[in-house]
């Protein structure tokens, strides 16, 4: 009996303390920093544990040394090059197609989860996602390991931060802290993680967000670093000064790139069309097979190619060799994904700008031996361009830049090709790889800003349902003594069958010009907006659009676009109240103002 007594004493102390702890957290953006510290050391832990799984995974599948990378082999096993994407992929398929036969819901990852759900991730998708891209890339198919990495960072943190209960603004912080840590152990560059959640996964720039993701950032990188060194890390040797007159021939990379970017991502939804006509367990499979004979030709299109961009960089290659690793890694990324691998374009994406930016110096070279571009500099802009092309995130991919060459002279040129791919990829596309697979989808997001709000803000929710209606053939003074001016902003107009037909708003029903006249006509005289009505499953942002369009102060409700039945009304005053009170809540956090 005491010691039931006693366990309830406890279990209350423990209860009282984790009430205190949440109201800390919630009650300062200061106290949110030993968390991200947390968040940042479990996601760099994590990022390493999956980079060395998967450099097992290649040592024991193709049999190459301790110390050296898949993609940097001169050669594999034809035999294991077709045979182990085949099988991941089969694993693959028959996880998607057990997914689709019980019903459950593809996975959110951390930009959809931010714009669109405030932060919440599922811990059990998040596991799932890292599982298998840790399967696809272990097995040899062309994808990067950094989707996963960011998909179970950002999962921890918002696990953790629903068990403390943050508010909106706080769980998609927290979750921006997670993908931080994760960018930032993967390549070592604390900044470069950061900067990517600033600009990809928390969608601004926020004062008061910049020292829980800095500290997440910095506390990934270091856990990395201790526990053997970033997976990605590039030592960049001396890189010479840029001078003037090369700026224009490297923005002219830069706009290369953006077309080459567009183009990768315009391709998607093609290579995806040539695997539909099969059976979805067995679409990996087929991917598999042309990847591994891809890499029967080149090793350089397996895995992410870390260590073949290590390898290109510091070895002459002909332009014949460069453009046919250029094609051959492209197509081997898009037929892994169209086909159901896993994983990410990150890195992908800069080992190919990497390698477009040597291929467009030996061009110049070739073109007039007068007018030389370092190689080293050309492909650190390839590199980042490209990345910003495709990923998105131009501060990004040029902190990036610096971090592994702390020099600033070519930083600066890197940041300027940056904004130019950046500006050219938004005004001739509009989306990252991203952003253009959600909308494959059917989404509209183009960034990570918080538009969930939006979504939850319909005109169900904003609508009043205690309407006023009228059959059509009541007179003008009949409904005058029903309706008292000032009780409701107007009424609706019905038929026989109680279906909409138009309303009439009270200052117009109750005009002196219609005095003597009020007994005699039918209030149908006077009904406006006949076929403009609202349905309940708009959001307030389109409801605004039809409130505008129609110059109308009072608009009706009806169940569906199908049907006439009223079910409410809603006037264009709260409608517009109630918005910008929503947007000044989701843009309150940018000056700091989190509470």
């Amino acid at each position: 009996m005491f010691v039931r007594i006693r366990h309830l004493a406890d279990r209350k102390g423990s209860n009282r303390l984790m009430v205190r702890l949440r109201a800390l957290l919630r009650s300062n953006e200061f106290y949110l920093i030993p968390l991200a510290l947390v968040i940042g050391t479990l996601a760099g832990a994590i990022v390493t544990l999956m980079a060395e799984i998967a450099q097992i995974a290649h040592m024991v599948i193709y049999g190459i040394p301790v110390d050296v990378r898949l993609s940097a082999n001169a050669r594999v096993s034809p035999w294991a090059a077709l045979i182990a994407p085949a099988l991941g992929g089969l694993a693959l398929g028959i996880m998607e197609w057990s997914r689709r036969r019980m019903k459950i819901s593809s996975a959110v990852d951390p930009i959809e989860a931010n714009a669109l759900r405030g932060g919440n991730l599922s811990m059990r998708d998040s596991l799932v996602v890292s599982s298998q891209t840790l399967i696809s890339n272990g097995c040899g198919a062309s994808v990067g390991l950094e989707a996963g990495y960011t998909q179970i960072g950002s999962g921890i943190a918002s696990l953790l931060g629903k068990f403390f209960n943050l508010r909106r603004n706080d769980l998609r912080l927290m979750v921006g802290c997670g993908a931080a840590a994760a960018i930032a152990a993967a390549f070592g560059a604390p900044i470069t993680g950061a900067f990517y959640a600033c600009e990809l996964i928390v969608g601004v720039y926020s004062v008061g967000s910049a020292a829980p993701i800095l500290a997440a950032s910095l506390a990934g990188a270091l856990t990395a670093q201790w526990l053997g060194g970033a997976p990605y890390s590039l030592e960049i040797p001396k890189v010479s000064a840029v001078g003037v007159e090369q700026y224009l021939a490297l923005i002219g990379l830069a706009l290369i790139t953006s077309g080459v970017g567009i183009a990768v991502m315009r391709s998607s939804p093609m290579f995806e069309r040539l695997f539909a006509w099969l059976p979805v367990w067995l679409r990996p499979v087929m991917g598999g097979l042309v990847v591994g004979g891809f890499a029967i030709v080149t090793p350089q299109v397996l895995a992410a190619g870390h260590g073949a961009m290590v390898l290109d960089l510091f070895h002459d290659m002909t332009i014949g060799l460069i453009a046919l690793i250029i094609a051959l890694k492209v197509t081997a990324c898009l037929i892994s994904l169209a086909s159901g691998f896993r994983g990410g374009l990150f890195f992908a994406s800069l080992f190919v700008g990497s390698l477009i930016g040597k291929f467009f110096s030996a061009v110049l070279l070739l073109i007039s031996p007068n007018f030389v571009i370092d190689p080293l500099v050309a492909m650190l802009t390839g590199m980042a361009t490209l990345g910003v092309a495709i990923v998105g995130g131009p501060l990004t991919m040029s902190f990036l830049v610096l971090e592994m060459t702390r020099n600033v002279d070519v930083t600066a040129v890197v940041l300027a090709g940056c904004i130019v791919t950046s500006i050219c990829v938004r005004f001739m596309f509009g989306h990252s790889f991203s952003t253009w697979r959600l909308h494959l989808r059917g989404e509209t997001i183009r960034s990570a800003n918080d538009v969930g709000w939006l979504r939850n803000l319909t005109v169900e929710r904003l609508m009043r349902s205690d309407v006023g209606k009228v059959p059509s053939t009541t007179t003008i003074a009949a409904v005058r003594r029903e309706f008292v001016l000032g009780s409701r902003p107007g009424v609706v107009i019905v038929n026989n069958a109680d279906e909409y037909i138009g309303l009439v708003l009270l200052p117009d029903l109750f005009s002196s010009d219609l005095d003597t006249i009020a007994d005699d006509i039918q209030v149908i005289e006077l009904a406006r907006l006949i076929d403009i009505v609202l349905i309940p499953e708009m959001n307030v942002k389109s409801a605004m659009a039809v409130f505008d369009e129609a110059e109308a102060e009072m608009l009706a409700v009806v169940d569906s676009t199908d049907s006439r039945k009223v079910v409410g009304f809603l006037t264009e005053n709260f409608a517009r109240r109630r918005y910008v009170e929503e947007i000044d809540k989701a843009t309150r956090g940018v000056l700091g103002a989190l509470s």
